[in-house]
């Protein structure tokens, strides 16, 4: 009961951090790009190292455990699969509306929408945090797993997911603050979107709790791994050199594969 508790609170954690991209629009109107673009190829290169070493690893030496030969393949298929899903779910969300397209800035650091009348920048705030909160699902649940197996792998997850969660605040809060004038709103809507992490994480756990042995835990690591491998280059990367420069990003991504790495190798 002590690792489920712990994994809902480092779900929560990662979800809510929605809310820091709701506070950078709260204080700031100009984020620093370049601090972004290296956290996010941060996240990315943790999210990828603890994908393709530990997570599918243990996929794989589960489903073998579990079904001998043919556990491999099962595992590979997982992966794909979780792949799939979340490609279903970006195809769709219309493309201006989803949180894994880019929203290009003015040269004042404002979305190009922002000359828009209020209630299509409402309708663009609100229908922005219902696509984030459809994503975040799938999220919560590599978190949540994550955690189960244990705080060494899930802290350096629950920092990468959290990373890449902030400029989705950023995304919800800044139309919804153009519409609205109202920055307390637009930290809300932000908070808000970020709760169907720790929910997707829960119901995830609820429904499959009865059902949990070495075959399905197998198949929900191949399919959180393929999850966290296709948002890494699906949004975090194209994000990152979005917001700065391709060394940046790769800096970024170098530096989140050692940090990961390392911590790896002192719990191991």
């Amino acid at each position: 009961m002590g690792n489920v508790l712990t994994a809902v609170a480092m779900t929560l954690a990662a979800g809510l951090s929605t809310g820091i991209g709701g506070l950078i629009t709260y204080f700031s109107k100009k984020p620093n790009a370049r601090f972004l673009s290296i956290s996010l190829g941060f996240s990315a290169g943790v999210m990828i190292y603890v994908s393709m070493v530990e997570l599918f690893f243990t996929s794989k030496e589960s489903l073998i455990t579990s079904l001998g030969g043919v556990g491999y393949a099962v595992a590979v298929a997982a992966f794909f699969g979780g792949m799939l899903l979340i490609a279903v779910i970006d195809r769709l969300v219309p493309d201006y509306e989803n949180p894994h397209e880019m929203t290009y800035m003015d040269a004042d650091n404002n979305p190009e929408q922002a000359t828009a009348d209020s209630g299509r920048m409402m309708r663009m705030g609100v229908i922005t945090a219902l696509a984030i909160t459809i994503h975040n699902f799938p999220e919560g649940m590599a978190t949540f797993v994550s955690a189960l197996q244990g705080e060494s792998l899930a802290l350096p997850i629950t920092m990468a997911i959290a990373i890449h969660n902030i400029p989705e605040g950023i995304a919800v809060a800044v139309p919804i603050y153009y519409a609205t004038q109202s920055k307390r709103k637009a930290l809300l809507y932000s908070l808000l979107s970020g709760l169907s992490e720790p929910l997707g994480a829960i119901i995830g756990y609820l429904l499959l709790r009865p059902f949990l042995n070495d075959t399905i835990m197998g198949v929900i690591f191949g399919a959180v791994a393929g999850i966290m491998v296709y948002i890494s280059f699906d949004e975090l990367l194209p994000s990152a050199e979005e917001y700065g420069e391709h060394h940046q990003a790769m800096l970024g991504v170098i530096c989140g594969m050692a940090v990961m790495a390392i911590s790896l190798l002192l719990f191991a």
